[in-house]
């Protein structure tokens, strides 16, 4: 009698299996999956940054692979979470540095309901031919919907900004994100798949076509693929270059609190302004085009309190350059997160309201209902901010300067909008004073190193406490600071104007991957249900 395939999502019991010698190895071999999940999670988390082990990511979703490939989806769920908590409780740490572990385990636990998503999916599409493409393609779409629910998403830890590093960079500039991303996932799960098959080969003596096929191109693709993109990323200049100053003034102490020194922060700025303008006066430094200040440097409100506009004017007028300068307004009744285009000679002259702002940091969502919870979070953000709703490009020297500030970074659309306003230049003004020496800012500027990969174009970071950088459009940092130092960078940078596939495709590609997802989803479901007609289930 000829053996058939068990039902698509089905464990699969009709392969041969070694009898435990004690019931304690049967509880191991029990468990083992579920510590396999957990600990590739952490492996993933290793592999982003500060350090540059990018590829890790392989091993890490191979070791998932291993563990889902052939199971249920309620165990795909499991095991999912399990590797979702393993590698976002490390990741996301940084968020509970001054308000408790409280947020920090709270947002870990919510997320990794969305990897517990694609663990249920991922084991379902596992039994289909070419089941690396399908999965790969799930871990794409639950990401997808990770940045835009709940709260307008999260897309902290996408798999592409841990590759800022790594081979497979280049695909940004082709599809963005969601390709780069989608390619690792690839090829981490076709690494198991390939391995599969020789373990198989030696133990038979046989090699099945169709499946080592399949995992060789799981594995060759996406690095074939990658080494043919290069040609995409460049760092020569287009339109001409300029000669840019990204200042980090620095705040007098980190913590929740820095806000209370509004004006200190204000002053350190505008210092280290005047201090690069003695030295440029000196010879000491490039006279620059134009000064880029950070996120939140102006806290005091520069068009109602008079003692902060001439402070701003007195450091623009020092270095003779526009600066843009980062503050918190108040305007008919609104609350800001504003950049202000501040000319030497005319004063304020042009804004940019941040867009995205940030849930539970910038505005609260469930007000009434977290106050019940408890007041002390809802006297954090006692006031809402209110949202931008245009593209902010300054004309900086003649230079078009698009702002993406802080935690826009993490937006596909935020970025990609200012690119397809015309920036020439992307400068993402940051402040991470309220996250102490946590890697929350060497997460950050891994987003900022794709995203100038992605659109070809320099990228500056200005942050009030560190790490502030200067990053060409091949995604090099050439220039950057230490944490909680003052310091200025000043550079001469390429302006670029032409747009990259991923720029001109949006979010096409992402639709794609997702419809791919679904695709192999719905093939995997019904082949379940068929195999279980013809089993008389």
């Amino acid at each position: 009698m000829t053996a058939t395939a068990p039902p698509v999502g089905e464990p699969d019991r009709t392969q041969p299996r070694n009898t435990p010698a004690s019931p304690a190895a049967a509880r191991l071999l029990r468990f083992l999956p579920a510590a396999v999940a957990a600990l590739c999670g952490v492996l993933l988390y290793v592999s982003f940054p500060p350090r540059t082990l990018w590829w890790l990511a392989l091993p890490a979703f191979a070791g998932l692979g291993w563990a889902l490939r052939g199971r249920g989806w309620k165990a795909g769920l499991g095991l999912g979470y399990l590797f979702g908590l393993g590698f976002l409780l490390p990741l996301l740490v940084w968020t509970g540095v001054e308000v408790g572990p409280g947020p920090w385990l709270a947002l870990a636990a919510i997320e990794a309901v969305f990897v517990a998503l694609v663990g249920a999916g991922v084991a379902v599409v596992s039994r289909l031919p070419g089941w690396p493409l399908w999965a790969a393609a799930l871990w794409t779409a639950g990401e997808a919907a990770r940045a835009r629910v709940p709260f307008e998403g999260f897309p902290w830890g996408k798999i592409a900004f841990g590759q800022a590093d790594g081979l497979f960079l280049p695909l940004a500039a082709v599809g963005g994100t969601p390709v780069l991303g989608f390619a690792v996932v690839l090829c981490g799960f076709g690494l198991h798949e390939a391995v599969r098959a020789a373990v198989r080969a030696r133990r038979t003596g046989r090699i099945r076509r169709s499946a080592a096929a399949a995992a060789l191109l799981s594995v060759a693709v996406p690095v074939l693929g990658a080494l043919a993109a290069r040609p995409l990323v460049s760092a020569e200049a287009e339109d001409g270059t300029a000669t840019v100053a990204v200042i980090q003034g620095n705040v007098p102490r980190a913590g929740l609190d820095f806000n209370a020194q509004r004006r200190a922060v204000l002053d350190y700025h505008a210092r280290e302004t005047e201090r690069l303008a003695a030295e440029v006066e000196a010879g000491k430094a490039d006279r620059p085009d134009f000064v880029l200040w950070p996120e939140n440097s102006s806290d005091i409100d520069p068009f109602a309190n008079a003692d902060a506009r001439a402070v701003i004017d007195r450091a623009a007028r020092a270095i003779g350059a526009p600066i843009s300068v980062g503050g918190v307004v108040e305007r008919d009744g609104k609350l800001l997160n504003e950049q202000i285009l501040w000319d030497p000679a005319k004063g304020p002259v042009d804004t940019y309201d941040k867009r995205q702002i940030q849930p539970f940091g910038e505005y609260l969502p469930l007000r009434s209902l977290i106050g019940a919870i408890n007041d002390e979070w809802t006297s954090m953000v006692s006031q809402d901010f209110s949202r931008g709703t245009e593209p902010g490009v300054f004309t900086m020297a003649g230079t078009e300067v698009g702002l993406v500030t802080c935690y826009e970074a993490a937006f596909d659309w935020a970025v990609r909008s200012e690119v397809t306003d015309g920036a020439q230049l992307i400068s993402v003004p940051s402040n991470n004073a309220t996250f102490d020496r946590s890697e929350m800012t060497y997460q950050q500027l891994a987003m900022s190193r794709v995203r100038a990969v992605e659109h070809s174009r320099t990228v500056t970071v200005p942050v009030t406490s560190g790490v502030s950088a200067i990053i060409m459009p091949d995604g090099r940092i050439t220039q950057k600071t230490g944490m909680f130092v003052a310091d200025s960078l000043v550079q001469e940078v390429p302006l670029r104007s032409s747009q990259t596939p991923a720029t001109r495709l949006g979010v096409a590609p992402e639709i794609v991957l997702v419809l791919v997802a679904a695709g192999g989803l719905g093939w995997a479901v019904a082949a379940g249900v068929r195999g279980r007609r013809a089993g008389g289930v």
